[in-house]
């Protein structure tokens, strides 16, 4: 019970209301001492009245009128002149004077607490003002024993009633608290709970029906976790199919390629120009080809492979993936240009490298032709003091919003129609496995920047390859 919220808050709202009446019981005391000396003061008016009427009373009546007031004396003041209405002999000299012309606050409250903790029966002096302007001052001598007796049994009433509102007080807020808030929180446990036997069931997925806002948000903000999360499984699960799928493509086709690489070994020893001229190109492709079936069957089993650093002539890399886009873009009106220094060295894993720009070009071409205008690629290099920087541009349409949102991850940023999304990610893939990083520089309606940036730190590039 009480480790649960409800019970927590139950016992909080039982010691604040406690607390609550505790801060009200002190001058609710203070005020009963005040109307309690009041009461005997306008008793001991009314018992004088009968001396005004009468100059002499017999002592009996005297003493009744005295014992009715519960005071010992009674002295009036009438026109400037003090009189002893009443009198009875006093037991003891007077303790303290209490007077209730006198009613500041604290005073009283002081005055009452005084009372109320000091258990001897004192004699006290009362002074007060008539009522009905019945004089100018009225003054009684009392003892303090009933007084004091009176604020207790005041006292007890008042903290048993203060305990009843206080159970009742808590009985109801405990009900409205599991009504409004425990209830709809348990709600959303039993859902998450039932969610988490089968994330993948969309069926699971929380509907909101919350009334109070601050749970409401809380439900859709689950019900949106939710829903990606079952995405993602649904995303995970189809691409472990289609891996084994293209595991078993990639295997039959590299058996394929490799016949057809057979076969252009002796294409190569034709006499034609053209052929002997475009056979080591065809070779070239189909062996990349055949490596790429093969890094694919490996991909089930581990991650891309580490780079095999070595110096590469950036400048002959890049004549040859401009050189395969070149024969792509066919009679489409886009133009690609290099911008390399001839004689750049970069140490870098040649067939990888050739994978990262083959796709970053590819994407540009492919997002010109989309938007059925003129365009141009370029690919630009320099050497920096500790850095080989590459970059690929284009004019282009610029990158859709999805794909900026889901920039490098599978099957998501996809940026032409029907793309699955995957050439920004491998190539990330491949430049973070040289130690580097690939950049998104600018994407606009004015066209689009893709940086390479390669180390040339020998221990990040150790590290990477490891």
């Amino acid at each position: 019970m009480l480790n649960t919220l409800s019970g927590r808050f139950l016992i909080l709202t039982t010691v604040f209301v406690m607390l609550a009446e505790v801060l009200v019981f002190v001058p609710s005391v203070a005020r009963f001492r005040e109307n309690y000396l009041e009461t005997r003061l306008e008793r001991a008016q009314i018992a004088s009245l009968a001396v005004l009427a009468d100059d002499v009373l017999d002592p009996e009546i005297e003493q009744e009128l005295l014992a009715n007031a519960e005071v010992l004396n009674v002295v009036l003041r009438r026109d400037e002149v003090r009189e002893l209405a009443l009198s009875s002999p006093i037991p003891s000299p007077i303790h303290a004077t209490y007077d209730l012309r006198d009613t500041a606050g604290l005073k009283l409250i002081r005055d009452a607490m005084a009372t109320l903790f000091d258990p001897e029966d004192r004699i006290i002096r009362v002074i007060g003002n008539p009522v009905r302007d019945g004089g100018l001052l009225i003054e009684v001598t009392m003892e303090s024993g009933p007084l004091r007796k009176a604020m207790i049994n005041y006292g007890i009433n008042i903290l048993i009633l203060s305990a009843l509102f206080s159970v009742a007080t808590a009985g109801l807020l405990f009900v409205a608290v599991r009504m409004l808030l425990v209830s709809p929180i348990k709600g959303v446990v039993a859902a998450m709970q039932d969610y988490a036997r089968a994330p993948e069931d969309a069926r699971r997925i929380i509907a909101p029906q919350a009334r109070v806002q601050e749970l409401r948000e809380a439900e859709e903000a689950l019900q949106s976790m939710q829903t990606q999360l079952t995405q993602a499984l649904r995303q995970k699960e189809r691409l472990a199919q289609l891996g084994g799928a293209v595991a078993k493509v990639s295997h039959d086709l590299r058996n394929i390629l490799t016949s057809a690489q057979l076969f252009v070994d002796r294409i190569g020893g034709s006499e034609d120009p053209a052929v002997r001229r475009l056979a080591p190109k065809l070779v070239g492709s189909i062996r990349r080809a055949v490596t790429l079936c093969e890094s694919t069957l490996a991909f089930g089993r581990a991650e891309e492979p580490p780079p095999a650093l070595n110096l590469v002539q950036l400048a002959s890399v890049v004549a040859e993936v401009i050189d395969g886009e070149r024969l792509a873009a066919g009679e489409h009106d886009i133009s690609i240009a290099e911008d390399v220094p001839a004689g750049l060295t970069i140490r870098a894993d040649g067939e990888q490298l050739y994978r990262v720009l083959l796709n970053l070009v590819r994407n540009a071409r492919q997002a010109i032709i989309a938007s059925g205008k003129a365009g141009e690629i370029c690919i630009a290099a320099e050497e920096e003091d500790d850095t080989w920087r590459i970059t690929v541009s284009d004019t282009g349409p610029g990158l859709p919003p999805k794909a900026r949102e889901h920039l490098f991850q599978p099957f998501q940023g996809g940026t032409t129609k029907g793309g699955a999304g995957l050439g920004l990610t491998i190539a990330a893939e491949l430049v973070r496995g040289h130690g580097g990083r690939l950049e998104l520089e600018r994407t606009d309606d004015m066209g689009t920047v893709f940086a390479i940036v390669l180390p040339k730190a020998a221990e990040r590039l150790a590290t990477a390859a490891e």
